[in-house]
This record gives C-alpha cells, structure tokens and sequence, in this order.
C-alpha cells in the first residue's frame, strides 16, 4: 500500500493483509468421510479442529477461500457484551434461557483463550475492559434497564458515569475480562492442527445440495460427491436449508470499518455505542504501531445507496475524538440477524439429525460461531448440553418473532416493487469506474465500465426471489436489498441465499 495515501482506494481487511494464509486443492473427485463441514470461518474451522481433535474424519469446503467471507471481515472482539441484549433476552425468554446464552458465549470466551496458550497461538490476543455506551437519554433508559438484567442473571458488569475516551456520555457499562484478537492469525494455526489431525481442506468447492438419508450425500457444483454420517452447514444462509425458508426468518446487514493512525494516544478498552448510528472502538498493533478500528454504520444489505458516505463518517468520528493521520485500511461485513436474535444452531430441521447448521450470529460471531462449534461437538460426541433448545433452528417465539417477520418481509416487499421502478440511463453515459441500470435490447439490464472501459453487463433481477440488485460503489458489486445476496461485476454469486448467478448480457450488446 502507498504509505503516502491517506484514504485507500479499495476496500482491504486489515487481517488479510497483515497475515499469510495457506491455499488448498478444490475437491475434483468423489470421497468419503464422517462429517463435511462447509464454510471456512471462525465456525467451521473451529468445528473441524474439534471434532479431528476428537478422531472424526473431518472435510472442510470453502466455497472461496479460507476466512474471506465475514470472519476475515470482523472487527474480532471477543466479548460476552452484545449491545443491548440481555433485558431483551430476559424480557422474551426468562431468566434461564438469557443466562444460558451468556454461559454460552463466556464458554467460548474462555475456550478461545485457553486454545491460544495451549497451542501457544501468536494472534495479538489482548485482555480489555468492554464499554456499552449511551449519548441520548433515551438510550441511557435501556442501558440502565442493561445494568438491571445483568444484576437479575449474575452478570458481573459495572455503571459507569465517564469513560477512558475523550466522549460525553449518558453513561456507561464496564464488562471486564474481554479481549480482542487477529481473527485470521488464530484460526490459521486450526487450519494447520486440523490437517496435523488428518482433516481434509478443500477451497474453491461450492456445496449446492444434500442427497438426504442415513448417510447424506453433499454434491458439489463441480459434480464432485461426498459421502458422510453428518453435514454441517457454517454458511450465511445455509446452502442447504431443508425447505425451513430460512431466507424469511432472517435478515442481513452490512457495517463498515476503517482501521486509522491517531494523533492522540488510545487509553485502551473497547467501545460501542448503544445509540444509533452505532459506533465501535478496538486498538490493534500492526507492524509496531498502534492503530484504532472504527466500526459502525450499520444498514440493511444492499440499501446502503452511496457507501463511501458511511466511510466518510467514520473518518469523521475517529477525527473529532483523536484525530487522524492516516486511514491505512477500510473494510466492510455483513451479518445476518434472526427475528429473535438468538443464533441458529442445531438441526437443519426436527427430522434431519445429521444435516446441522449455524448462522445468525447477529455481529457477534467470535463467541457464538465458536459457541456453536462447542455445541456441534458435543451433539456428535453425544454430550448433554443445555444449549440444544436454546438455539435450536426450529424454535418459534411468537414475541418477537411476528412482529420482526412482518416488519422485515414488508421492507422486502417495499424494496421489490422500488427496484422495479428504478431510474435507467444510457450505456454511452457511463464514465470509466460507472456503473447503472440500462436498456439491452429493451431489456432491463446493470452494467458497469471498468478502469479500462470494458463493459460488464447482467440481468439485474436476483435469481433468488427477483428483486432487483443495486450497485454497491465501493465493492463494485451488485446487491440485493431483499435478502442480501450479493454478484460480482458478472453475475457470479459471492453471497447467498441466491445459488445462482445473474444472467450475462455482455452478448446482447449490439
């Protein structure tokens, strides 16, 4: 990267760069194993180190490469402070049921600790006092309601009137006993216990279906077959979903984050705000030098209109509170919420006991992802646990769930017939780096000029439920506002749900 560059021009997670990750063959023939585990995060290669370190033969698929997908996007906080969850959670499901979520994630806390000095990881691991902050007084209400269910559930966490940082708050809780990490340097030491274990890793191997039975099949795009007794599905939207319309009971958001050089001095501790527009604060050392990460903006995937705007803001947070000197990464993820906030983990369905998924983790996936692959471990290890109800896929909670389904599916609806309407313009109108909606032989289409001026043109109707996909400026890309599934310049799928690409229409030029 240009050291003189003061805003990078193409989005780049810091942990990518800053840590070398080993490639693997794609599956090109048909195997067999006891489990296949597809998605290659903090979940899957979390669960393939488990269940090898338990004597399983283990598969692994990534349908890209390993820790591209939100792992390798996370801000990586390791911390059992989810925002505002815990009055929520007590307030839907009882006293039990939230503490158990909070055993959960504080379980996969202290595992991930405990696996980096047993294995004696170099990941930047980094205790840290946790800060969940308000500005307005409607916020500081909840927080306060906050303070109260941590009192009712046991929660250790502390009021607090000020914090470290330069920011005039409405107050505060303090969670000590966090961390943060290098999301990639950590799960890069698995990946090499994993295949230490005899577990097998293939990248660039799409899953697309499971042949269901006692001992289910997972086929392959390139036709390749697997033959197994468990399927586990770490993906997004599972790529195998048992026809639970899981496209329905969740829904995706993007978020962004730079990672800056700061005029003044960071006083340590992680941030995040309780007010919207949500802001997040984490220190991390990169090369010897301290660097601050800036998250937030939070917006449901594909409706985030210009998305430089969102980066431009965080610049201007990061400015007003330490001043900045140079923005040396930006990056942005996106995460899947469900209608109750509790993760799906567990059974694809009540029927199939041998297709599992996890997904959901709603931000949070560096204690839930590794609090599901704890849980996937024990299910086949035939362990008690007391998570299986807690987050089991096939739950239903009236409240909050209908409220969330109707609020969610009429903003799909609101979305679907917008995009029909939208604006078109003329191919010749578009500058080098451009892209917009077209006519291609009447034909509604998306295209894009390159830095060369090479077009890329494609149908823009999702082929997952036909809504039309917007432009995302900043990752050139095309989204879905609907369910958040996300193409490249040409159509090819980089996001679920939709498992197939948007059609083509370069030929159709005249």
């Amino acid at each position: 990267m240009n050291s003189k560059r003061t805003w990078p021009e193409t989005p780049e997670p810091i942990w990518q760069d800053d840590h070398h990750i080993d490639t693997h063959p794609s599956l090109t023939e048909s195997i067999s194993t006891d489990v296949v585990i597809v998605g290659g995060g903090m979940t899957g290669i979390t669960t393939a180190y488990l269940l090898s370190k338990a004597g399983k033969k283990v598969v692994l698929l990534e349908a890209n490469r390993l820790l591209n997908g939100t792992t390798g996007h996370t801000t990586a906080k390791i911390t059992t402070q989810h925002d505002l969850i815990y009055d929520e959670l007590l307030n839907h499901f009882g006293a039990e049921k939230a503490k158990h979520y909070y055993d959960a994630n504080n379980q996969a806390l202290q595992f991930i600790r405990e696996t980096i000095d047993e294995l004696s990881i170099q990941c930047s691991f980094t205790e840290e006092d946790a800060y969940l902050y308000a500005t307005t007084d409607h916020y500081a209400r909840k927080l306060t309601n906050e303070m109260n269910a941590y009192h009712k559930l046991g929660i250790h966490g502390e009021f607090q009137n000020d914090l470290p940082i330069d920011l005039s708050i409405k107050g505060a809780i303090l969670m000590s006993n966090q961390a943060h990490f290098n999301p990639v340097a950590y799960l890069s030491a698995l990946v090499n216990k994993v295949k230490e274990q005899q577990g097998q890793i293939f990248e660039h191997t799409v899953a697309i279906d499971v042949e269901k039975g006692l001992n289910p099949i997972v086929v392959t795009k390139s036709g390749a077959k697997i033959s197994c007794q468990t399927v586990i599905a770490c993906t997004h939207f599972p790529f195998y979903d048992g026809n639970a319309l899981y496209f329905s009971r969740m829904y995706a958001e993007r978020s962004y984050v730079i990672a800056a050089k700061t005029k003044q001095s960071y006083p340590g501790g992680m941030y995040l705000s309780a007010d919207m527009p949500k802001r997040s604060l984490r220190s991390y050392q990169k090369n010897g030098e301290s660097l601050v990460l800036f998250g937030g903006e939070s917006h449901k995937a594909g409706q985030g209109h210009q998305v430089t705007n969102h980066y431009q803001a965080l610049k201007f947070f990061g400015e007003e509170i330490f001043g900045l000197s140079q923005v040396v990464n930006r990056w942005s993820a996106q995460d899947l919420f469900t209608l109750d906030k509790l993760p799906y983990i567990g059974r694809v369905t009540k029927n199939e006991p041998n297709i599992l998924i996890a997904t959901g983790f709603h931000k949070w996936g560096m204690t839930n992802g590794t609090a599901a692959a704890l849980l996937f471990r024990d299910y086949l290890l035939n362990k008690d646990t007391p998570y299986y109800d807690l987050f089991s896929p096939s739950r239903f909670h009236a409240d909050p769930s209908i409220k969330t389904f109707l609020m969610q599916n009429a903003n799909v609806a609101s979305e679907f017939i917008k995009g029909k309407l939208s604006f078109t313009k003329e191919i010749s109108d578009l500058a080098k780096n451009e892209a917009g909606i077209v006519r291609v032989n009447g034909r509604k289409a998306g295209a894009y000029k390159d830095s060369k001026g090479d077009l890329h043109v494609v149908d823009t109707t999702c082929t997952h439920l036909y809504c039309e996909v917007n432009w995302n400026d900043d990752d050139r890309t095309w989204d879905c506002p609907c369910h958040g599934s996300r193409f490249s310049i040409d159509g090819e799928v980089l996001e679920g749900p939709a498992d197939q690409p948007l059609t083509n229409l370069k030929d159709d030029l005249d």
